[in-house]
């Protein structure tokens, strides 16, 4: 059991009836999940003037990402943000797959943000389509044959297994019921007159390159613990409380040693007036945050004259630094309160705990001096 202090001047409830003129800031240990005590300061811990130094929030434009293999079929995915467990690509094929793939390091988790086809593997073949999640174990060979032409992923690689978070008390139907998990079906193929399959096997991000005269999808069984699985975003349901705003730790979907993936899907806003609606102001002491967003604008940033970060938007606050909303978002959150008003975002929050390092490739397409959303004049 926990033990508690409190001095001065505090709210009895976390994130709710803040004294008049504070600022709530939360410390805590092992990202939301540890000990942790809520500061209530007189200014917001974010409103910098300026910032020297590796710690800074980034923010890359996505859509400007032209990966290898947007141009040639044979060509990767451009990687944006690694440490020594986990890398985060970014996908823009515009044709299929001519190969198959392994990928021997870890595993991947890919987000299908644009486009769809089917996916084929080792356990067989699966169609795909946007707000997917396809979780491929390390290992296994597989390639995407894409119907359209416009195609957009991102993939999660992580050398740890990538499984689903303990859901304890909240059981086996929330945030999404198991049953909604999709597996492929065996569809072998017995006879083909391509001539050469080249199968692509990554370890020790060098790769190597194996030709067969039969297709390497030939399996007509299997039997196992270990799978493809696909799951959609539609089909997750949001943890939601009418008196408290839960942090973004709830929506967790997916995770890995030193990894978390949420979703965050459109839900109602929390319907006490006294209860704050926006994410409050944190220290990000043991894990950085990658937030994409999939879907709608998030608006509690004022970015992009106020209406808020856009579809495609990536965005990095690593470790260390504090965060939180942008100037004047809690001040117009609460003067234009509506009890029924709605977020209408769905959105990937990715939480890693090593640090995590920028490619040139995502450098190149950064929004400059990002970390200027939050500064205040020093005048």
């Amino acid at each position: 059991m926990r033990v508690n202090y409190a001095k001065g001047i505090h709210s009895r409830q976390a994130h709710a009836n803040l004294p008049e003129g504070t600022y709530e800031e939360e410390l805590g240990r092992d990202g939301f999940f540890g000990d942790q005590v809520q500061f209530y300061r007189l200014n917001p811990n974010t409103n910098w003037t300026r910032i020297e130094g590796p710690l800074q929030p980034h923010s890359i434009q996505s859509y400007d990402l032209i990966p290898e293999d947007m141009n040639d079929p044979h060509g990767s995915p451009v990687k944006l943000l690694y440490n020594e467990d986990i890398s985060l690509s970014i996908s823009r094929r515009r044709e299929s797959m001519p190969f198959f793939f392994r990928n021997a390091d870890g595993d991947e988790l890919h987000f299908i943000h644009k486009g769809g086809g089917r996916f084929e593997s080792d356990f067989g073949a699966m169609s795909f389509e946007v707000g997917d999640y396809i979780l491929v174990p390390k290992g296994t060979n597989y390639r995407f044959v894409y119907d359209t032409n416009e195609n957009f992923s991102i993939i999660v690689e992580s050398r740890y297994a990538i499984s689903f978070p303990d859901r304890g008390v909240i059981g086996q139907h929330a945030p999404f019921d198991y049953s909604k998990l999709e597996t492929p079906e065996p569809d072998p193929v017995y006879e083909s007159d391509q001539g050469e399959w080249e199968l692509k096997i990554k370890k020790c991000d060098r790769f190597t390159s194996v030709f067969y005269p039969f297709c390497p999808m030939d399996v007509v069984g299997w039997a196992g613990s270990l799978t493809v699985l696909k799951l959609n975003v539609r089909d997750i349901s949001n943890l939601m409380s009418e008196g408290m705003h839960l942090p973004p730790s709830v929506p967790s979907t997916f995770t890995a040693k030193g990894l978390y993936v949420c979703t965050f899907r459109p839900r109602s806003l929390e319907g006490n007036p006294n209860v704050e609606r926006v994410p409050w102001g944190h220290r990000n002491i043991d894990f950085g945050e990658v937030f994409f967003i999939h879907d709608g604008q998030f608006k509690m940033s004022r970015t992009e004259g106020g209406k808020g970060a856009a579809t495609g938007s990536i965005s990095l606050n690593p470790a260390g630094l504090h965060h939180g909303p942008e100037p004047g978002v809690r001040e117009a959150s609460r003067k234009n309160w509506q009890k029924h008003a709605r977020s209408e975002v769905t959105a990937l929050n990715i939480d890693v705990e090593l640090p995590l390092t920028m490619t040139d490739a995502a450098k190149a397409v950064e929004v400059p001096e990002y970390f200027k959303t939050w500064a205040v004049s020093e005048d």
